[in-house]
């Protein structure tokens, strides 16, 4: 019998980790054609997702999927992210986290590369009018 995949578990981890420590835990995902997400956001064939508790809403991390709601310009979307398209978990404040290889059934954990989101030092500031910042509006 097959052992189910760790990253699930790792993901939940990170991310209580991240919420417990007062750090804003973001998503990198390859978009493909199961993932839903706003298009409009995709860059390059990737996103990169804000899971804190104030930016999304019902978030249920599961082991096949993450799902939840969250407003990009205002409007509220559903988000469905398949956790074998997530590229990595990260800290935004000082990107701390973990990479993964992409793709069906992987449970190993990739190697940092200088490609990849989790960084020693804080990621730069997005340029004025760049990346897309989840956020909660009351």
């Amino acid at each position: 019998m097959e052992l189910p995949s760790t990253k699930p578990y790792l993901l939940r981890a990170i991310w209580e980790w991240c919420c417990d420590n007062g750090f804003t835990p973001y998503i990198a995902v390859h978009v493909d054609g199961r993932t839903l997400v706003p298009r409009e956001f995709v860059k390059d064939g990737q996103i990169v997702l804000n899971l804190g508790p104030g930016a999304t809403n019902k978030l249920q991390m599961g082991n096949e999927l993450i799902e939840f709601q969250a407003r990009f310009g205002g409007v509220a979307r559903e988000l469905s992210v398949p956790v074998a398209q997530v590229a990595a978990i990260y800290a935004r404040e000082n990107g701390a986290g973990m990479a993964f290889e992409v793709g069906d059934g992987e449970a190993s954990v990739a190697a940092p590369s200088p490609a990849a989101p989790v960084l020693d030092e804080p990621p730069e500031p997005p340029p004025e009018g760049g990346r897309p910042k989840l956020q909660r509006v009351k």
